[in-house]
C-alpha cells in the first residue's frame, strides 16, 4: 500500500474518531491525494486478494464471543457465506477448508428454530458446499426441514416479517433448486418474497423498512427510518438470489428492477468518504460511517454492473468509493471496523466495533471487485 494512502488512512480514521471532520472535509482530503495513489493499488486484484484474505484469516482467529441470549449463528452464517464466495472468486482451497471445518463442526445442521430464516442461513454454506461434493449428507438435514416449511406455508410477513430475513434464507431457497431442480423451492420463495416486501418495501423510498415497528413512522429529526444494514441484507439476498433464479423465470425482471431501484436510492445517500451512515436518509441520527451495510452495498451495487443489470458508467465511482472506504476500515492487522453491533435499527458505532457479518460482507464485496473490469 503505498505511503501516502498509508497516511491518508490514519489521518482518516483519527479524523472519524474524534469527529470533527465534516462530510466535506472528509471529501476535501480524499480528493486532495493524488489519483495514482487512490486507484493504482486498492483496486488491483493483487491488493483486493490480500485485503480479502487479512480479513479473513484475522476473523476467523478472533470469533466474536457467542451471546447468552442470541447464538449468532446467523452473523457467522454470513461470514461464511462470504468465505465461500471469496473461495469460488480467488480459486484458494484455504476459504473452502475453513468453510468445510465450520459446517463439520456443526454436524450439518441448521440452527434449532425450524421456520425462523436466521436458523436456516447456514444452509447457504452447506448448500455450497455440497455443490463442490455431491455428499448428500452435506444437506440432508437442510432440506428436512426447508421441505417441512415449504409443506406448511405461512405468508412471507409472517415468517420473514423482518427485512433482515431476505438475505438469510431466500438464497438457501434458491440453492436447494439449483442443486435439485425441484420449482417448489423457487415458488416458495417467489410467494413470500413479494409477501414480505409489499409489508415492508417503501416505494416512494425504493427502500425497506427494517420491520412493522417503523412502518408510518419518524424519527426524532422528522425523517424516515431506514436502516442501512437491513437494506445492505435485502441487496445481498436479491442478488444471492438472482444468481440462481433460471433467466426465464418470470419474475425474475421483479428482482432484477428491485435492485435497480435500490441501487439508486442507496447510490444517492453515499457518505462522502464512501461508505454510509447507519440511517439511510438522516446521517445526523447516527453521524458515524457503517461497514457493514457498505460491504453489502458495494456486493449488491458491483454484480450489478458485473452482471449487465447496473449501468457500469453510473455505478462504477460508487463502488470505487465503497471499497476504498471498506479498505480504510482494516487495520494493520486485518480487523474491520465501524461494524454497528447486532441490532435492529440505527446506532452508534466506533472504529473499535467489529462483527462476523461485517467481515462476511467485506468478503462478498471482495468477490465481485476481483470481477469487475
Amino acid at each position: 500500500m503505498p505511503a501516502l494512502f498509508v497516511r491518508l488512512k490514519t489521518g482518516f480514521m483519527r479524523a472519524m474518531k474524534l469527529q470533527r471532520f465534516s462530510s466535506l472535509s472528509l471529501l476535501v482530503l480524499f480528493l486532495c491525494v493524488p489519483a495514482s495513489a487512490q486507484t493504482a493499488d486498492i483496486y488491483s486484484k493483487k491488493s483486493v486478494r490480500a485485503v480479502m484474505q487479512k480479513v479473513f484469516e484475522w476473523q476467523v482467529a478472533h470469533p466474536v464471543e457467542i451471546d447468552a441470549l442470541n447464538n449468532n449463528l446467523w452473523a457467522r452464517a454470513a461470514f461464511y457465506a462470504g468465505i465461500m464466495s471469496a473461495g469460488k472468486a480467488t480459486g484458494d482451497k484455504r476459504y473452502f477448508e475453513q468453510a468445510t471445518r465450520w459446517a463439520e463442526g456443526r454436524g450439518w445442521k441448521l440452527g434449532d428454530r425450524p421456520r425462523h430464516a436466521d436458523d436456516h442461513a447456514p444452509g447457504q454454506t452447506f448448500l455450497e458446499l455440497y455443490m463442490l461434493k455431491r455428499d448428500p449428507a452435506r444437506i440432508e438435514q437442510t432440506k428436512s426441514v426447508i421441505d417441512a416449511m415449504v409443506a406448511a406455508p405461512k405468508p412471507g410477513r409472517e415468517d420473514w416479517w423482518w427485512c433482515d430475513a431476505l438475505f438469510m434464507a431466500p438464497p438457501v431457497l434458491a440453492r436447494l433448486y439449483a442443486v435439485t431442480g425441484d420449482k417448489k423451492y423457487l415458488d416458495f420463495l417467489d410467494a413470500m418474497w413479494w409477501d414480505t416486501t409489499d409489508f415492508l418495501y417503501d416505494p416512494s423510498e425504493g427502500l425497506y423498512y427494517r420491520d412493522k415497528n417503523f412502518l408510518n413512522k419518524l424519527n426524532a429529526n422528522g425523517k424516515k427510518v431506514f436502516w442501512a444494514r437491513g437494506n445492505g441484507w435485502v441487496m445481498g439476498g436479491a442478488v444471492r438470489v438472482l444468481q440462481h433464479l433460471p433467466k426465464n423465470h418470470p419474475t425474475r425482471a421483479r428482482y432484477v428492477k428491485l435492485l435497480q431501484t435500490m441501487a439508486a436510492s442507496v447510490a444517492r445517500v453515499q457518505g462522502a468518504d464512501g461508505r454510509w451512515h447507519p440511517s439511510l436518509l438522516d446521517p445526523a441520527e447516527a453521524p458515524v460511517p457503517e461497514t457493514s451495510s457498505t460491504g453489502f452495498f458495494t456486493y449488491a451495487l458491483a454484480w450489478g454492473v458485473n452482471n449487465g443489470v447496473l449501468e457500469r458508467k453510473t455505478y462504477l465511482p460508487v463502488i470505487r468509493r465503497a471499497w476504498a472506504g471498506l479498505v480504510a476500515s482494516v487495520d494493520e492487522e486485518g480487523k474491520l471496523g465501524w461494524v454497528q453491533r447486532i441490532g435492529l435499527a440505527p446506532d452508534k458505532v466506533t472504529a473499535d466495533d467489529n462483527q462476523e457479518y461485517g467481515s462476511g460482507a467485506l468478503l462478498l464485496a471482495g468477490s465481485e471487485m476481483l470481477k469487475l473490469k
